[in-house]
């Protein structure tokens, strides 16, 4: 057996459980993310989809795609599949959320589940009601109605209008100093929305300087897999990186 092919047995011996994401066309952050942050056996497989930025559009025009995706990730088996695409989900709706989940386990049989949702199952095990928002988006406005139709109040938000291949510009250090100039007595916790930007890597610094919890998407999406599958995966490492919501897988 060359190299090569011991490494990959291997790796396929390692991996005990798999998650396969939908990511939108232009993201260039989720995947390195991901496979530096998932602990040892859970594997990261990821399929695109136009279905964000100048492609975001009525859900029945995206369907198809979204079902395409979906099946390329099934070729490889994975336990579960997310919707990975914070504003596009949100911006559905919670029915229109569950219009996509319906689509993609029509398309492969697999269990799905989106962002969206597993960011409000974050705010909602950390207790955060009153939060600030802070995106890259031009609008945050079909954030805010997901959340304040499932009982969370956006006391402050900021959307920095960026395009989407400049989302990344944004440096962690920058992340924390907006959260730090917009923080208020009445703010209970802070939601970082987005899955293509830096700011994951900010969650820690914000945390232990407004002493406040932080939620973001790619770590809410991470941390709800985890909750699912990492039975499978036990003994999970400690990362104090991604901030106080690993503590409550």
């Amino acid at each position: 057996m060359d190299v090569a092919t011991a490494a990959a047995t291997d790796a396929n011996t390692r991996t005990q459980r798999r998650i396969g994401l939908i990511i939108p066309s232009v993201n260039t952050f989720s995947e390195p993310q991901f496979n530096r942050l998932a602990p040892k056996g859970l594997g990261i497989h990821v399929a695109r989809a136009r279905v964000a930025g100048p492609w975001k559009r009525p859900l029945p025009e995206m369907a198809g795609e979204i079902a395409t995706s979906a099946q390329l990730l099934a070729d490889c088996a994975p336990n579960l599949i997310v919707f990975h695409c914070t504003d596009t989900s949100m911006s559905q709706g919670p029915q229109g959320e569950g219009q996509i989940l319906d689509i993609v386990r029509a398309a492969t049989g697999i269990d799905a589940v989106a962002t969206s949702r597993l960011v409000l199952e974050a705010l909602q095990v950390l207790g955060l009601k009153r939060v600030m928002l802070l995106t890259p988006y031009q609008s945050n406005k079909p954030i805010i109605d997901y959340l304040n139709a499932s009982g969370v109040e956006v006391v402050c938000d900021v959307a920095l209008k960026l395009e989407p291949l400049d989302f990344g510009k944004v440096t962690p250090t920058q992340w924390a100093e907006l959260a730090l100039e917009n923080d208020t007595p009445d703010i209970d916790g802070v939601f970082l929305s987005c899955t293509n930007t830096t700011q994951i890597e900010a969650i820690a610094d914000i945390e232990e300087k407004l002493g406040k919890p932080v939620v973001n998407s790619n770590q809410a999406v991470l941390w709800g897999c985890l909750r699912r599958l990492g039975a499978a995966l036990a003994p999970l490492p400690a990362m104090p990186e991604l901030g106080r919501l690993l503590k409550h897988i």
